[in-house]
């Protein structure tokens, strides 16, 4: 069995907030210099959902694939310390922003390009713009049916039942490969890299694609990030007169019915 696992490189979420700047003229993120740069936890978590099922089959062959600058050869290493077999980057130039439709395009011309697969993972939303619409969108493109919210994959023969997160509970689905899952974060925490793995990731195979190795038509996002921008929060504060508790207890009773939140 073929998996292929798309992942992608963010800010790391962990990180404080005040370690972040926005950049107003590129409408980017600019963070402190030599904060790293993760796999997006939901993508982590789908190549953790992919070794589960490579360790029931030990036959299974696991490819990443990443969209990204030169950077994201990184977290692909981190992919392949993790037991993925190879690693795939599609490189474009740092800075270029890429919507949801042609983040699906880039990736539906490499899966091409990759060949024969039986089942396509990704996370179920990035950490960074929670759109959670490319892995529905690549399944689209390449025809095959997607199931969202992923909690639990088992593949039998030439189907893939997937236990799936809804409100309230979870469904029980199933459908023929190929096929393409979204994970979600109720599949659990993501393996940690060990010694031997870590030491095997650089020998295993790591391509790197440019635009032209898959197609000769433009990708080009359709939409236009107008403004990125970090909101602003104005805090009031407001002491109350009064000689006594009770006293000020009423005149904080009497804002509070003024301001219609009692």
């Amino acid at each position: 069995m073929h998996i292929v696992v798309c992942v992608k490189q963010v800010h790391d979420p962990e990180v404080a907030p005040a370690l972040f700047t926005i950049n107003e003229a590129t409408n980017a993120v600019v963070s402190v210099a030599g904060l790293a740069q993760v796999i997006s936890p939901y993508d982590e978590q789908a190549i953790e959902a992919a070794l589960r099922m490579k360790d029931k089959k030990p036959d299974t062959k696991i490819t990443v694939l990443t969209i990204g600058a030169a950077s994201a050869r990184e977290v692909l290493k981190h992919a392949l310390s993790m037991g993925a077999d190879e690693a795939i980057l599609v490189n474009i130039s740092a800075g270029v922003l890429l919507d949801s439709y042609a983040t699906a395009k880039f990736l539906h011309e490499a899966v091409n390009k990759i060949g024969s697969f039986d089942l396509i993972l990704a996370g179920r939303q990035s950490a960074d713009l929670d759109a959670g619409v490319v892995g529905n969108g690549l399944a689209e493109l390449l025809h095959i049916p997607a199931i969202t919210f992923a909690k639990r994959i088992e593949v039998v023969e030439s189907k893939v039942v997937v236990d799936r997160v809804v409100d309230n509970g979870s469904e029980k689905i199933e459908t023929t490969l190929p096929a393409l899952i979204t994970v979600s974060n109720e599949i659990g925490a993501a393996r940690k890299p060990n010694l031997r793995e870590t030491m095997r990731a650089s020998r295993k195979p790591t391509q790197s694609w440019t635009q032209a190795d898959l197609s000769k038509e433009p990708m080009e996002a359709t939409e236009e990030l107008i403004k990125l921008f970090i909101p602003k929060k104005e805090k009031h504060c407001e002491f109350l007169a009064g000689t006594s508790a009770a006293e000020q207890a009423s005149l904080l009773v009497r804002k509070l019915r003024d301001a219609r939140l009692i």
